[in-house]
């Protein structure tokens, strides 16, 4: 019998910033279990705006400081595609707008079943948005909160593949 595997894709604006540390983070967690062959993780943007755009620098060096060890230096911003969708299990936003772009851009596929669409935040004790560092410049304070929304998720997954 195969084992189950869950797909994760993070969304945020850009896809360099929020979204792509969430990706990084929980590769990272899920590495450090020996669960890789588990999860399909990726992460991208609700817009078009930093398409092809590396992960950005804060970025870089947040995921540096934490001694988050993956290579992201082939990580370019893409945008999410219809097929997201049907792809992965949960697709998951850093705010309330990454939340409304996608309930709109997969509005034809949603057909009742939004159970797919979450915020990061959702899945902790205090649920919320995931504070954007392109505006304030708090790598840090995003990376503790990307953190606690990636070990609740995690937590939540590793229980769902103990039922498989």
């Amino acid at each position: 019998m195969k084992k189950k595997t869950i797909k994760l894709l993070f969304v945020c604006h850009g896809n360099i910033c929020r979204s792509t540390m969430a990706e990084f983070v929980m590769k990272w967690k899920v590495r450090t279990l020996g669960l890789e062959e588990r999860f399909e993780i990726e992460s991208a943007a609700t817009s078009s705006e930093e398409l092809g755009s590396p992960v950005y620098p804060g970025t870089r060096r947040a995921l540096d400081r934490h001694g988050i060890d993956v290579d992201y230096s082939k990580k370019r911003a893409r945008r999410i595609t219809l097929d997201d969708y049907d792809r992965f299990d949960y697709l998951v936003g850093m705010d309330a707008a990454n939340l409304a772009n996608m309930r709109r851009f997969f509005a034809k596929k949603l057909d009742g079943r939004a159970s797919k669409l979450h915020l990061l935040l959702d899945f902790t004790d205090s649920p919320g948005e995931i504070t954007d560092p392109w505006y304030h410049n708090d790598f840090d304070a995003t990376f503790n909160e990307v953190d606690a929304g990636c070990d609740a998720l995690l937590k939540l997954c590793r229980a769902e593949l103990e039922d498989n």
